[in-house]
């Protein structure tokens, strides 16, 4: 884990911080509630954390790197947005049950916890995920396949949830355009009763 903190700490270091905000997110704020809670998981240096805060959604922000969360909070501070951060490696035992209306993830994979992230939604909460696929079309993003997403993984990884938006473009069609090498998917926690 240490390791790992440093890796991400270097990272954040050195560069100018960047807060970007993942395109299944953006593309999609329509489907944001008014208010409530939110997650931004494996956040870095927090793009998608500062946009639910604006949108009215209380974000905690979770990442193994301090560097990353400085950059967030200085951020937050700034903007005076509602944004907690909280730093260490994230386990299962991370996530507190039935607590979110938003979880999202962006180019951060573990499969270990997609059950953990299923919990912690709340009965008619939304999963916003974004992340790399083994189809992507040139190197950007990791190489290690066990942090690439297999076709239509996310829809397995994520199928007791009701499934709102997909996208995986890979190489259909003409290159140029469109998001070629990340995979986007919205799910949504339906309370069985209401189903």
């Amino acid at each position: 884990m240490i390791e790992l903190q440093a890796k991400w700490d270097a990272i954040y270091s050195g560069h100018q911080p960047e807060f970007n905000v993942a395109d299944v997110l953006s593309n999609n704020r329509h489907l944001l509630p008014n208010h409530g809670a939110a997650l931004d998981l494996a956040c870095g240096s927090g793009g998608n954390a500062l946009f639910l805060a604006e949108h009215g959604l209380h974000v905690d922000a979770l990442d193994i790197s301090p560097v990353a969360l400085a950059c967030l909070q200085d951020q937050a501070g700034q903007r005076q947005l509602s944004v907690t951060t909280r730093q260490g490696f994230i386990t299962p035992d991370s996530l507190d049950q039935d607590h979110y209306d938003v979880i999202v993830i962006s180019r951060f994979l573990d499969r270990s916890l997609c059950n953990a992230i299923m919990s912690a939604l709340k009965s008619e909460g939304l999963l916003f995920y974004q992340t790399f696929t083994r189809d992507k079309l040139d190197q950007h993003g990791p190489s290690n396949p066990d942090y690439l997403l297999e076709r239509n993984e996310l829809l397995d990884l994520f199928s007791p949830l009701t499934l709102v938006y997909y996208q995986e473009n890979a190489g259909i069609g003409d290159l140029r355009h469109g998001n070629r090498n990340e995979a986007c998917f919205i799910g949504h926690n339906i309370d069985p009763v209401s189903k």
